[in-house]
């Protein structure tokens, strides 16, 4: 078994062990911030220095590949796009959703540490099935007009919509000095608790889905074995502050009508 599969394997049994341990740990940031996981940064530093690796590596591994001219039979430009859309997500999340936070909160080092870890990974799985893995002739020019493609990509993209439609509520639950907690009720705050995370597990089910492939599917299960528990430790969260009000609300934890 080569490096590449080796490794992803030991994330699949990551993701089993992380969404078993977060149902017993908090990760504690943002609702749920304690003091248990040490020294803490400035939430917008944090969230930069976590998110910026998947983007900058994935660059990397993308101009790389256009400089080395290595044919792996599969079409560039269908392979650039799919990048694309993985660029264009970590662009989002590490250069613009940043500075649009609002607060003074602040992350442990020790949580942005294993998202830096994560991220790198990450992008090394996703690159190295793009850029070497993927069986040649898989990705030639018609894959753009495969109903994995187009269904995967319009997933992708409502998801995205969602998650940043999501922050923009929570950002403005509170006007300026206002340091109170409130309940988000807007778009599918409706129906879930956790709207933001709903958006960014579509948007990782659509990239599965449009990219076909092991490597999609598993940053996909990651998504949902990180973001699942604490989904549900928040609506938990949200009952003990808010009791009866929130219960009455009957809301999911994740994914609408189902759980």
């Amino acid at each position: 078994m080569s490096t590449y599969y080796i490794i992803m394997t030991c994330m699949a049994a990551m993701a089993v062990i992380v969404f078993v341990a977060l149902f017993f740990l908090n990760a504690g940031y943002g609702y749920l911030s304690s003091a248990n996981w040490g020294p803490k940064i400035s939430n917008k530093t944090a969230w930069v220095l976590m998110e910026a690796p998947a983007f900058l590596f994935m660059l990397y591994y993308t101009l790389d590949f256009a400089a080395s001219g290595v044919d792996t039979g599969n079409s560039k430009p269908v392979l650039y796009i799919m990048a694309g859309l993985f660029l264009l997500h970590y662009f989002q999340r590490s250069f613009i959703f940043p500075f649009l936070m609002r607060g003074k909160s602040r992350m442990p080092i020790a949580v942005m540490l294993l998202g830096v870890v994560f991220n790198t990974l990450n992008a090394y799985i996703i690159s190295g099935w793009l850029f070497r893995e993927a069986p040649a002739g898989m990705y030639g020019t018609e894959w753009l007009w495969s109903p994995q493609f187009i269904i995967g990509t319009l997933i992708f993209f409502a998801g995205m919509a969602i998650n940043m439609h999501s922050d923009h509520v929570i950002r403005n639950l509170r006007k300026p000095g206002d340091t109170k907690h409130y309940i988000p009720r807007k778009g599918f705050y409706k129906y879930v608790t956790s709207a933001n995370y709903f958006g960014e597990l579509t948007e990782w089910i659509g990239f599965a889905i449009l990219t076909w492939s092991p490597a999609g599917l598993l940053f996909a299960v990651w998504t949902f074995a990180n973001l699942g528990p604490r989904a549900r430790s928040l609506t938990k969260k949200y009952e003990q502050e808010f009791g009866e009000e929130y219960r009455r609300l009957d809301k999911k934890h994740l994914i609408p009508f189902i759980w």
